[in-house]
């Protein structure tokens, strides 16, 4: 299932990003799922202002979070990603970008924008958690908040 090389002797690089807290089967299956597409996975794990850019703020702070990314045995490199928006990452690092299609039309366009203006690729991962009945650390959060009221 891995793409074609660019040349023999040449690595293909693919660039995830998760913000990982509350890592969760559902983050594992969708970051093993990229790995099966190139030989070397950098993972973006969104820095706090990151995450609060479109969410609350982490449970778990940044520097935690990175370190169980990088510990996971499908992730080459562990990066910090500044912004929710991978595209000030992944043009310069892959030569291709995972998404996940709960990110919407809008900004997977954007992607498949930017990244084929640079002859670059974007791989929709369709198989994420309300697509494989997996909760998200969102919906976890909720319910420990829903339980922790009764």
């Amino acid at each position: 299932m891995k793409l074609m090389k660019k040349k023999a002797n040449e690595s293909v690089i693919g660039y995830a990003y998760v913000c990982a807290d509350l890592l969760h089967a559902g983050h594992l299956d969708h970051l093993e799922f990229c790995k099966k597409f190139c030989d070397k996975l950098i993972v973006g794990v969104l820095t706090d202002n990151a995450v609060m850019e479109k969410k609350p703020r982490p449970i778990f702070g940044f520097e935690e979070r990175l370190r169980l990314v990088q510990a996971l045995k499908c992730v080459d490199i562990a990066v910090p990603q500044e912004t929710y928006s991978p595209l000030n990452n992944a043009p310069v690092m892959a030569d291709i970008l995972f998404e996940s299609a709960d990110h919407g039309e809008g900004a997977l366009e954007e992607a498949k924008r930017v990244m084929r203006d640079i002859g670059k690729k974007v791989i929709v991962d369709i198989f994420r958690p309300r697509h494989n009945r997996r909760p998200s650390s969102t919906a976890i959060k909720t319910k420990i908040k829903k339980e922790w009221q009764k």
